[in-house]
């Protein structure tokens, strides 16, 4: 079977198409024929070394749907649609190959009129957005800052948002461009930062009060400026560090607000809590409530390119590789 591996840590060339042996079903495990997988930030932070679990070789890969060709214990039918996400392409090999034993916990189930394209891009990004939404304390009416409306988790939480009942999701956009887009497929109050500041542009759409929840899956500059838009008794949920690793942050927008600011891995959750969230976001896809966007696909063979485009080209949406 075809796999592609990061044969050494650094740059995309050493993303290699190598033939392996096909694996079979262990355990409860499921041997699942991968259709489609996802491209993450997560794999390029694991390319250039940024991972302390990861070590090379490596098959990358933290998400993806398929058919369960063997069923080993996991009580699956052979032939089910399936998505997953857990620790693979991270401590063990990924989803970015034809065959991969994947743990009954981590199997999700496909609706029929949901393709597979669409459902390899959804378990990192909306169950991350979904969970943390819930653990947030989210409520219906409250206001919801979810940077990035072009990246996957941000435009997730910002969708989720508003289909469950946000007063007003915010988001940003790194241009005019990226902006004019948003408004395009229907995504208001996006701040165009090319113009304005998070924490001008979050006072000047709720008034002055600041946003109850911040879904933040960037990290970096980003966070310190999105606790500073905090609401009084907001929350602040930190998922992501595409924008960098290091944050400085105002202590006082803690102190004074009575905010809450926490920590949040996909990896952790438990799989009632996966499922329960996995049934809502395709629930709300098939009611058409909200529209999840990929962006481009692109062949196993071309791997390294795919995640060069997501990492430099910041698309708008969702990269999948459909092998």
């Amino acid at each position: 079977m075809r796999t592609m591996v990061a044969t050494r840590f650094g740059g995309y060339e050493t993303l290699k198409l190598i033939d392996a042996p096909k694996p079979r079903a262990v355990g409860s495990g499921a041997l699942v024929r991968v259709t489609a997988a996802g491209v993450t930030p997560l794999e390029h932070t694991i390319l250039v070394g940024g991972h302390p679990r990861a070590k090379p070789p490596l098959v990358l890969g933290n998400e993806g749907a398929g058919v369960v060709e063997e069923a080993g214990a996991s009580g699956l039918a052979i032939g089910s649609r399936v998505a997953f996400t857990g620790a693979y392409g991270v401590a063990e090999g990924g989803s970015w190959q034809d065959y991969l034993v994947v743990r009954a916990d981590d199997l999700m189930p496909i609706p029929d009129a949901i393709p597979d394209a669409l459902a390899a891009s959804l378990p990192v990004a909306y169950l991350t957005a979904a969970i943390g939404l819930a653990q947030a304390g989210f409520a219906p009416g409250q206001t919801v800052f979810a940077p990035a409306i072009g990246g996957s988790v941000g435009n997730a939480a910002y969708q989720l948002a508003k289909a469950l009942g946000a007063g007003m999701a915010i988001s940003t956009a790194g241009s005019a461009g990226k902006v004019a887009r948003a408004r395009d497929l229907g995504f208001d109050n996006v701040i165009d930062l090319g113009s304005e500041g998070i924490g001008d542009g979050v006072r000047r759409l709720t008034d002055g009060r600041g946003v109850d929840v911040v879904i933040d899956g960037l990290g970096g500059p980003f966070t310190g400026a999105a606790l500073g838009a905090l609401a009084l008794h907001g929350t602040l949920i930190a998922l992501g560090y595409s924008a960098g690793r290091a944050a400085g942050i105002d202590v006082t927008d803690l102190i004074w607000k009575r905010a809450r600011m926490f920590g949040f891995a996909l990896v952790d959750q438990k799989r009632a809590v996966k499922l329960d969230a996995w049934k809502n976001i395709t629930a709300l896809i098939l009611d058409g409530a909200i529209a999840p966007i990929v962006a481009r696909t692109y062949p196993l063979e071309e791997a390294a390119e795919a995640l060069r485009h997501l990492h430099e080209d910041r698309p708008f949406g969702k990269i999948v590789l459909e092998l």
